[in-house]
């Protein structure tokens, strides 16, 4: 696969900006909150513009990676600071940058205790999320997958609602670190196996593609392996239960960065990792994948339903959101590939402003039950304007960012399995069910609780953070073409080379299997 160097080492910039402003904050002497968030802010702000450079450099008609960097670092055992993006990974890059200095002034005012501490997890937070998206030395990127997991820990168990943070933050921790240690296992089984193929020990990600050939038991156990850790991440049904505790107790910014980056990592896991380096297991287990997907997109919509809390019915949602993905991803063609990136995209837009929406109404009423609401429409008009725009986003309205996605998941999985797609479309009708029933009762009827009568409508400070992310609802729902086509070059070389080595896999195995019958005939003779 061929490699495109950029003059200026803009990836390693882009990464570990975020940590030298953690550093800075970590050794200056000063304690002043507002000095200790005003220097997240431009950290993170400053990341941000260094991160746009990306989009309008990168050359969407070219198959490789792109703005490469490739520093040996323990040579011995074949570990480099091996570090690049393609179409694939880029809109995800930006994601994570866009939303950082959002949750900064997200938390300006709810964050009052531990500011320091409370910023230098959050700009690590960054670091790392940024790093698992840009590594491809398998090593590296698996260092950052778990650094990345401290200060989320750290986020939820230290600034969480605290009646059951340690809880949610534990459970976090262990499901998370369990399926780290089989990926960990399998990428050292790939390690050697490469090694008594080619005689190189690498952890190189472009030349384990280059591996023609895995036999089908080891695709199997090391699909198995893969999916588990990113299954886990994304969460898929059944490895979800972890999800819906850690966005209840978790900080307003912690349920943002976790809905709109983190639960990214799962399946940006399956289309860098597991899909490209085990074709033949992947073939295999499309059927299993897909049922488990479309069951995560009912039952999370349906469970949705029944919440009485705000915080966790947003949840539940990205249970079914996340299982459209998945779906698109295992359609195996470029209409659902393409739909599962879009949609990742849309996904931490839309979800990313339900959970800043409901800490909005949190800091005023410090109650997230529906029950607590009603009416607000008439005491908060413009409040209510936002949530209804961000509501029909994330029930995928025409005209908006989540149709796109949604749409063309739905027209992927049809090609591929018509079955599949009438399953998955009932998804969207109970999204509108359950997301149009939560505004109902929360925006209109009479305001009842004396408490509601008078709340402030959103601060320009609430604004300023809503408005950019509308912007983009708007922007990818009317005219996605803009983001599509830094993808689309990518996801046909990604299907191409998935499809080639399937079929260069399935004709070894054959010519395998054919030598071993042979050796049989010729000993029973």
């Amino acid at each position: 696969m061929d490699q495109l160097q950029f003059p200026f080492p803009i990836l390693t910039l882009l990464t570990f900006l975020p940590a030298l402003g953690a550093i800075f904050i970590m050794i200056s002497n000063r304690e002043g909150a507002i000095q200790i968030r005003w220097t997240a802010l431009v950290a993170s702000c400053a990341n941000f513009i260094c991160s746009l450079p990306l989009f309008f450099y990168f050359n969407a008609d070219y198959t490789g990676m792109q703005f490469v960097e490739q520093i040996p670092w323990i040579k011995g055992y074949g570990i480099s600071y091996f570090i690049g993006i393609d179409g694939i990974s880029l809109l995800l890059i930006l994601l994570t940058t866009f939303f950082a200095p959002i949750c900064v002034v997200a938390c300006w005012k709810d964050i009052t205790k531990n500011v320091k501490e409370f910023m230098i997890c959050l700009l690590l937070l960054e670091t790392g999320m940024i790093g698992v998206f840009v590594s491809l030395d398998l090593f590296l990127f698996y260092v950052f997958w778990e650094v990345m997991l401290i200060p989320m820990y750290l986020l939820i168990g230290v600034w969480g609602n605290p009646a059951r943070r340690i809880y949610a933050a534990i459970k976090f921790f262990l499901f998370t670190m369990f399926g780290s240690l089989l990926m960990l296992v399998a990428i050292l089984v790939l390690y050697f196996y490469n090694h008594s193929v080619t005689g190189e020990y690498t952890f190189n990600l472009l030349k384990l593609y280059q591996l023609e050939y895995i036999p089908f038991n080891y695709q199997v156990w090391l699909f198995l392996a893969f999916f588990l850790a990113f299954a886990i991440k994304v969460p898929m049904f059944p490895f979800h239960t972890w999800l819906p505790d850690a966005h209840t107790e978790a900080p307003t910014v912690g349920s943002v960065l976790l809905a709109a980056v983190l639960l990214k990592m799962g399946t940006y896991g399956f289309l860098r990792y597991s899909m490209p380096l085990f074709p033949v297991a992947t073939h295999l287990f499309v059927p299993l994948i897909s049922i488990l997907a479309i069951i995560g997109i009912i039952y999370g919509a349906l469970v949705s339903m029944v919440q009485k809390d705000l915080k966790r019915l947003v949840a539940y949602s990205s249970v079914s959101h996340l299982g459209f993905v998945m779906l698109g991803l295992f359609a195996l063609n470029l209409q659902g590939v393409q739909g599962s990136i879009i949609q990742m995209v849309n996904h931490g837009l839309s979800t990313g402003a339900l959970f800043l929406i409901v800490g909005m109404i949190y800091e005023r009423r410090h109650t997230r039950m529906i029950e607590d609401f009603g009416g607000l429409a008439k005491v908060m008009p413009v409040f209510a304007i936002f949530f209804m725009i961000v509501t029909l986003s994330s029930i995928g309205l025409p005209g908006l960012n989540g149709f796109v996605g949604e749409f063309l998941i739905l027209l992927g999985t049809f090609k591929s399995n018509v079955v599949y797609a009438v399953f998955a479309a009932t998804g969207v009708i109970l999204a509108a069910v359950y997301m149009l029933w939560m505004f109902q009762r929360v925006m209109f009827g009479e305001v009842t609780k004396e408490e509601n009568k008078h709340l402030k409508d959103l601060s320009f400070r609430e604004i300023g953070i809503l408005v950019p992310i509308l912007i983009f609802i708007f922007w990818i729902g009317i005219y996605p073409k803009t983001f599509l086509s830094k993808t689309e070059t990518s996801v046909r070389h990604f299907l191409t080379e998935l499809n080639k080595k399937y079929e260069v896999s399935i004709q070894k195995q054959n010519d395998h299997l054919a030598v071993k019958e042979g050796e049989e005939v010729i000993v029973k003779r």
